[in-house]
């Protein structure tokens, strides 16, 4: 089960309802070891996303302290967790107002995805899709539409016939031997940026069509709960998926570990 603190103290009733006005962003994150990959990432995304939407500056290290608090109270080293930033000050009436922010951490239990799944593409692009913004009902629903359908997610098309990113992951297809990031309006994850960085091989970030699915071997699904093979996409199988996402695993779990206590050493996880 998960708790909840805002700003450091934990979260009651007023503060939770405050949070359900659909207006606001987070990041989500594994904590292994009191540490996370990406640290910086993470902090810089929920800094200019409070300033986009809020007006207002967001101190990094404060929310890092809260954040390290928060897996201390739990005594849990390693955890999920979801940082979200929104305001008790909001008011849809003046939203041009600069406004303080609140944040909430919530903490859970770890998780690492990296089943194969099977999706299938369609037409869809969020609202302001490069921010990792709160409003994720169309998410959530096309992913459900997506199971309906004898599928285990979803991989969007933009109008234009172009890849842009899955649900709630960013794809990478092989070509030849060349990995193939999509460009196209979409969130750029985490994870997608930590691979970019460390990826061992000749790599490209280009217009990807949707023309050019039909003849992918390969690709994998990632973000900050793991990397996992696409098996399939609209039917037609990817035999190759499931070494490529091992390879990209193998690049992940080179990747140092920055630990959320502010005077640690950035580390790797343990053997």
């Amino acid at each position: 089960m998960s708790a909840v603190w805002c700003n450091g103290e934990p979260a009651d009733a007023a503060a939770l309802s405050a949070a359900l006005v659909n207006y606001g962003h987070f990041t989500s994150l594994q904590v292994r070891d009191r540490a996370v990959q990406g640290l910086d990432l993470h902090l810089h995304r929920l800094v200019q996303a409070t300033g986009t939407l809020f007006g207002t500056t967001l101190e990094a290290q404060q929310v890092r302290r809260w954040m390290a608090y928060a897996v201390e109270h739990r005594e849990m080293a390693d955890a999920s967790m979801r940082v979200t930033v929104f305001s008790r000050a909001f008011d849809f009436r003046e939203p041009l107002a600069a406004v303080p922010v609140d944040v909430l951490v919530a903490v859970g239990a770890p998780v690492q995805l990296a089943a194969v799944r099977a999706v299938r593409s369609i037409g869809y692009q969020r609202e302001l899709p490069a921010l990792k913004h709160v409003g994720t009902f169309g998410l959530f629903q096309q992913r459900r539409d997506a199971m309906a359908g004898g599928f285990d997610d979803a991989l969007f098309l933009t109008a234009d016939g172009l890849v842009s990113e899955g649900t709630t992951w960013n794809v990478a297809f092989l070509d030849g031997e060349q990995l193939v990031w999509p460009q196209a309006p979409a969130l750029r994850g985490t994870a997608e940026a930590l691979l970019q960085a460390h990826w061992q091989g000749p790599q490209v970030q280009r217009a990807y069509h949707a023309a050019e699915l039909a003849t992918a071997t390969a690709a994998f699904a990632c973000n900050a709960s793991g990397i996992w093979p696409l098996g399939g996409i609209d039917g037609r199988l990817l035999p190759d998926s499931i070494a490529l996402a091992e390879r990209a695993r193998s690049v992940m779990a080179a990747v140092a570990w920055q630990s959320l206590d502010e005077q640690a050493v950035p580390s790797r996880p343990p053997a």
